[in-house]
C-alpha cells in the first residue's frame, strides 16, 4: 500500500471546505489541509493570470488517486484544476498506518 500526497487548488474557501469535506466523508481522503492565502501566477488562455487561491493539501492512498482526481473534477469550478499526486518515499510509521486505514470502503480509521 503506497501513502500519495496529492494537491489541487481552489478559488474560495467555500469551495475549498466543499471539496475537503467531500474527500473526507467519501472516505477518498484521511485529511485534507486547506491552506489560504496563496498567490499564484499562471498562463491562462495567452494571458497571464494574478490570482488568490486556497492550497489543498490530499492524504490519501494509491488506490484512491483515480477516485479523487474524478471526485475533485466533479466538484470544482475550474475548467482545468491543477490535480497533481506524489508518492510518499517515507513518513511516521503511525500516521501512514492510521491513513491506510481511514481510507477505502473498509476504512476504519
Amino acid at each position: 500500500m503506497t501513502a500519495m500526497l496529492m494537491i489541487t487548488t481552489a478559488g474560495n474557501e467555500e469551495q475549498a471546505a466543499t471539496i475537503a469535506r467531500e474527500l473526507v466523508g467519501r472516505r477518498l481522503a484521511a485529511c485534507v489541509n486547506v491552506v489560504p492565502g496563496i498567490r499564484s501566477f499562471y498562463r491562462w488562455q495567452g494571458k497571464i493570470c494574478d490570482d488568490g487561491e486556497l492550497l489543498l493539501i490530499i492524504k490519501t492512498m494509491a488506490s484512491e488517486v483515480e477516485a479523487v482526481t474524478r471526485a475533485i473534477r466533479d466538484l470544482h469550478s475550474y475548467d482545468l484544476p491543477e490535480i497533481l499526486a506524489f508518492e510518499v518515499s517515507a513518513g511516521e510509521p503511525a500516521f501512514l498506518e492510521w491513513l491506510a486505514t481511514s481510507v477505502g470502503p473498509e476504512a476504519d480509521g
